[in-house]
């Protein structure tokens, strides 16, 4: 009995600083200075330094294991760095609550968590108190309405457990629709189409867009093809940032991210623009 119950006596891991306060911008920048982390003895993350400004679009990329989710991870403080700084607005995230740290930010991941619950619930979720017309300017954002209208129960049906009666495109519309409805300064997309076919990413990808558009935004890849507009790539390899630029600078310095970005293109593993489809075809 005393074994089963030791685990009460560990150290708690990850704890708010006395007195720290709600953190007070409606967004801003995102920045990354000398970062180090490890999961115990695994380092993960060696000196990592970026910055995403206000209302831009960062995407990261890199093999398994080169630390991109945990980037994510450390910006909503799940963990704390071992060395460096994580800041939000210009405020070291150790220095607010938690809980306002967190309202700042929305995350539409690889796998959407779904209550067993109706649609109109699992999207006005997003925010306490959000009305069904924030309900619907959402799903219309989302692209989710000519889904819903051809529901026999319309918003009243009920998705199953973790979504199980909803298609992988259907139940990102809806992780989508609401990030909309909770509307936050900055986001994270970790991954959040690399569970789709081809044809179910390239549908709900003016959705993501739409979502990240204004807002200070973080992209965790593995379709090279989805983020080649954003406003900066960085390419991680072995905890480090190994190379850094917009899409067309990485694909002339032929290195890591063109060398990728040949693997998806020869195995047909990405989604391109239209005008990239005839880059490559030319190339």
């Amino acid at each position: 009995m005393e074994r089963m119950f030791s685990f009460l006596d560990e150290p708690v891991g990850l704890c708010e600083r006395n007195g720290a306060s709600d953190i007070a911008i409606d967004g801003g920048s995102v920045s990354f200075e000398d970062v180090h982390f490890s999961y115990k003895d695994r380092p993960i993350l060696q000196g990592i330094s970026f910055t995403v400004p206000k209302g831009k679009r960062v995407a990261i990329v890199g093999p398994s294991g080169s630390g991109k989710t945990t980037i994510s991870r450390l910006l909503f403080r799940f963990f704390d760095v071992l060395g460096g700084r994580v800041t939000v607005g210009g405020v070291d995230v150790r220095a607010v609550s938690q809980s306002s740290l967190r309202r700042l930010m929305g995350v539409v991941p690889q796998d959407t968590v779904l209550f067993n619950a109706s649609l109109d619930y699992n999207i006005r979720y997003g925010k306490r108190g959000a009305t069904e017309l924030d309900r619907d300017e959402a799903a219309g954002r989302a692209s989710l309405l000519p889904f819903v209208s051809n529901l026999e129960e319309s918003w009243e049906t009920v998705v199953g457990e973790r979504g199980l009666k909803l298609s992988g495109g259907e139940k990102q519309r809806v992780a989508i629709a609401r990030l909309f409805v909770k509307n936050p300064p900055v986001v994270i997309l970790d991954e959040a189409t690399s569970a789709l076919d081809s044809r179910t990413e390239a549908d709900i990808q003016d959705a993501l867009t739409a979502l990240s558009d204004t807002r200070t935004a973080v992209t965790i890849a593995h379709r090279l093809g989805t983020i080649a507009k954003c406003d900066a790539i960085l390419v991680l390899k072995d905890g480090e940032v190994a190379e850094r630029g917009t899409h067309d600078a990485l694909i002339a310095l032929k290195g890591e991210y063109a060398a990728m970005w040949e693997v998806q293109a020869k195995t047909n593993d990405f989604l391109v623009a239209d005008e990239t489809k005839e880059e490559a075809k030319e190339g």
